[in-house]
């Protein structure tokens, strides 16, 4: 290199050199050459000192470019404290660095680089490290978030739900005495704690050794003497321990109250409880209600003794269970009443030029209950248009005949229900409770307000005649057992026909008819229809005494006898108060003798 730099050093200076002159008698081209002998002079005489000048320059500035700038700043180490501030160091130097605070040397590394013969400092790979602080450990009840260890980084501390933490929430390691630490101590987690829950008159809450995080109590009121009103505990019976947004203990809520309440006994006209009998009403306490028959509920069944001695929600009413008169515009009702019970049906017809939206002229609509009727359209009314059909109403189509809903007493229609209805639709009907649909449900229009099947209709259920009748025979019954006994019975004993009759009646209702005891002598259904006929026969005899027994018929007692037995008309005696015995078997009722007039003493039974 050095030889390259000095020829081209020596090359510029001959291109710097004077032009040549032209020695006498030669001739100078216009290319600058000398033509002739001795064309060309050498370097002018006074040239010949500056030569060694500039070659020992060219020389001195070829070993000033063999040089090593010096070293890069490096995050982690800096140059001793001698090789600061030089600019170049010449191929084969070398300088020495130590390592910057928080960095340490690492094992097996040079501090030192060298400068090569390629201008560049060598080795290259780092040779000082950060130094690390010590792991912080676990953290009680907490959580440690530590991304990093070495100088610089940070370690972040938390609590788990229910502690507070007491310290820092950030520690950073940082340098300390030549090495590295954590600049602050280490915090802790400890639980919430509360302040003593608070106390309330009437009542009392259950003790704790200490009151911290999730600590619950539980409140209930003072007993009372026997007599009083009990207290009530109003509010939540319990709370418990938490903590609010700045980690500070706090109770769930307010304490309960203890007070009296106590609400007045609800009724409901035409309705019923089926819950909740009690005296007397107290907080918290509930009562059901139910409306009687044919009426419906406004308002809530289910009611409940508030903390203000008033029940919540409002004690409902029953109202009846009917229609008011559908308001209808340009028609009128048939029948019109003020009031419809429910499943009653009645006919809306359409003023003259007014009709249905469909062209018909009247519909049937019913009475579903709770004061709501059936849908029905409004009737709108305009004139004939030209040209219509006579007897056609606006809007129908000619030839296509609509019909509209049937009237089902005690019934209503439940599938298919419409305003009109065209050829072809169905409608499905069924009974209210205590009727039996008589035909069949669902039923289609054939045209002309025909359907087929025919309307079926809706008949009493034959179970609820069978009690009816059951109930008559009974109370039949009962009441001739009470005449018998009543104007034929002598001591108080039930004659054997009847109670027979009265046996057989209570086998009948259980099913039991056959366990009837029978035999050959003594056939019981006969004797019940013997005692009735007896007994009617009685009644008609009774009559005709007392009318033979005025006192007009006994002007005197001649020719009465004084025994105490008196004479049967058959002409055998009985002792004053024997009963006459009509057992049956005894006189069959066209045997039974004819009434006959008695002195009033020879009465054999005074009571008839």
């Amino acid at each position: 290199m050095a030889g390259a730099a000095l020829a081209l050093r020596a090359g510029r200076a001959r291109a710097c050199a004077p032009a040549p002159r032209c020695v006498s008698g030669a001739v100078k081209e216009r290319s600058g050459r000398c033509r002739g002998p001795a064309a060309v002079m050498g370097p002018p005489p006074l040239l010949l000192p500056v030569l060694p000048v500039l070659v020992l320059w060219g020389l001195g500035g070829a070993r000033a470019e063999d040089a090593c700038d010096a070293p890069a700043r490096l995050i982690y180490a800096e140059l001793e404290e001698k090789f600061r501030g030089t600019e170049s160091f010449p191929v084969g130097s070398q300088v020495s660095f130590i390592c910057r605070p928080g960095y340490m040397k690492i094992p097996g590394k040079s501090l030192t680089l060298t400068c090569g013969p390629d201008l560049q400092w060598a080795p290259k790979e780092q040779f000082c490290t950060e130094r690390r602080c010590k792991h912080p450990g676990e953290l009680a009840n907490g959580v440690v978030d530590v991304t990093d260890l070495t100088f610089g980084s940070t370690a972040t501390f938390s609590c788990r739900e229910g502690y507070r933490l007491f310290g820092n929430q950030q520690v950073t390691c940082v340098i300390r005495n030549e090495g590295v630490d954590w600049d602050r101590e280490m915090p802790f987690c400890e639980v919430i704690p509360c302040d003593p829950p608070p106390s309330i008159a009437n009542g009392h809450h259950t003790e704790a050794a200490n009151y911290v995080y999730q600590t619950a109590v539980s409140y209930s009121c003072d007993d009372v003497p026997a007599g009083s009103h009990p207290f009530s505990l109003i509010g939540s019976d319990t709370i418990f321990c938490t903590s609010n947004e700045h980690s500070n203990g706090v109770w769930s809520g307010p304490p309960p109250q203890c007070r009296v309440v106590k609400c007045e006994n609800p009724r409901v006209k035409n309705g019923y409880k089926i819950s909740g009998f009690e005296s007397s009403y107290t907080y918290k306490d509930s009562v059901q209600f139910v409306c009687n028959p044919g009426y419906y509920m406004v308002g809530e069944d289910i009611i409940s003794c508030a903390e203000d001695n008033t029940w919540s929600p409002p004690i409902p009413t029953c109202e009846k269970n009917v229609c008011g008169a559908p308001e209808v515009t340009n028609g009128a009702v048939v029948p019109l009443k003020s009031v419809y019970n429910e499943g009653e049906s009645v006919k809306i017809k359409c003023n003259a030029r007014c009709s249905f939206p469909d062209g018909t002229k009247e519909v049937t609509v019913a009475c579903q209950g709770q004061k709501t009727w059936s849908y029905f359209p409004e009737c709108r009314c305009g004139p004939e248009s030209p040209g219509s059909t006579p007897g056609t109403s606006p809007g129908s189509i000619p030839g296509i005949s609509s019909g509209s809903t049937p009237v089902i007493n005690f019934g209503r229609v439940v599938v298919g229900q419409k305003p009109s209805y065209v050829v072809g639709d169905c409608i499905t009907i069924e009974c209210y409770a205590g009727y039996t649909l008589q035909g069949e449900a669902e039923i289609r229009y054939m045209g002309g307000n025909q359907w087929s099947p025919g309307v079926p209709t809706c008949q009493l259920s034959g179970y609820v005649i069978a009690c009816i009748c059951v109930l008559v025979v009974i109370v039949v019954l009962l009441a001739a057992f009470w005449a018998y006994k009543k104007f034929f019975s002598q001591n108080g004993e039930t004659p054997q026909p009847v109670w027979r009759a009265q046996e057989l009646l209570n086998l009948w209702i259980l099913g039991r008819i056959s366990d009837f005891p029978r035999n050959n002598e003594v056939q019981f259904l006969p004797q019940a229809i013997t005692v009735l006929l007896t007994l009617n026969r009685r009644i008609r005899e009774k009559k005709a005494r007392r009318k033979a027994l005025k006192p007009s018929a006994f002007p005197s007692a001649v020719g009465c006898s004084s025994d105490t037995s008196s004479s049967r008309p058959d002409g055998g005696t009985t002792p004053q108060g024997a009963p006459l015995d009509v057992r049956a078997g005894t006189h069959r009722p066209e045997e039974l003798p004819a009434p006959v007039c008695l002195c009033p003493r020879d009465i054999w039974n005074p009571r008839i």
